[in-house]
């Protein structure tokens, strides 16, 4: 089992806890990268397909999620969620899913994406979304992976109303971990990978996905018995705690496309 960034665990950790409030079902995935996401879905009984431009996050998916393929649970499909038309209404999902993907996007994209999500999403259906968030910690990560911004509450919330949806919940996560972390990150992927900056923006995003940074995407896996869920559960509820810090570099988001009664919060609970 890989050893995970503590900051992808702790994203990880917030979305357990909401996703063992629903009722599993099925789901559409847009950009699943390395698969912790599918995966944990998997887990949790849900059953559905993902979405990725890139041919080899999609083989490298396939090959983990293998038996999950072969017991017909689960789809790994290597095109663009946006040229994909939306399925029947009885082929509906109950959430969708995306984790650092709509700050790929440029406003066109980002607009086509929301619209295109209700299609594929039955009446009581949720759009789940993980983004990079604070503008001002704009950095040379978000150069190399193409980004064209990083959110904030407020611009979130623009976002779903202007699309037609309710933003049900909101939360920062990973603070102030990630925020210490930050000098280290910069200075490993700089020198990793700032050969990615000739790369178009496209080609840029789809290697998001795959990314192989020793200490930073990559750890030994001795260290896997200090970065795990377990140990990093105070931080957990550190971040919960801080969930309403302009500061968070990152952003959880719940939103529904139907017209029922919401609650706007940005909240740790």
């Amino acid at each position: 089992m890989a050893v995970l960034p503590p900051g992808t665990l702790l994203q990880l950790m917030y979305l357990r806890e909401r996703i063992a409030g629903l009722p599993p079902g099925r789901f559409v995935e847009v950009g699943p990268g390395s698969g912790e996401i599918t995966c944990l879905l998997l887990e949790h009984g849900w059953s559905g397909q993902s979405f990725d431009l890139d041919a080899g996050t999609i083989s490298n998916l396939s090959q983990r999620c293998a038996s999950e393929i072969k017991r017909k649970r689960f789809v790994a499909i290597n095109s663009d969620f946006l040229a994909t038309p939306a399925p029947a209404a009885t082929e509906r999902v109950d959430i969708i899913i995306s984790c650092m993907v709509m700050e790929h996007m440029d406003e066109d994209a980002e607009t086509a994406f929301m619209q295109a999500s209700k299609g594929w999403l039955n009446e009581k259906g949720l759009m789940l979304g993980l983004v990079p968030a604070s503008p001002a910690h704009w950095g040379i990560e978000d150069e190399i992976a193409g980004h064209y911004r990083r959110y904030t509450a407020a611009s979130i919330q623009a976002l779903i109303q202007e699309n037609g949806w309710h933003l049900r919940h909101i939360a920062g996560l990973t603070f102030p971990t990630s925020n210490l972390l930050l000098p280290i990150s910069n200075y490993l992927v700089n020198k990793s990978e700032r050969g990615k900056l000739r790369l178009s923006a496209l080609e840029r995003t789809k290697q998001s996905g795959r990314r192989e940074v020793m200490f930073k995407t990559q750890f030994p896996a001795l260290l896997q018995t200090v970065l795990n869920r377990h140990t990093l559960y105070p931080l957990h509820l550190l971040q919960k705690a801080c969930a309403k810090s302009e500061r968070a570099l990152v952003l959880y988001f719940e939103a529904s496309p139907d017209s029922t009664a919401v609650v706007d919060s940005k909240d740790g609970n």
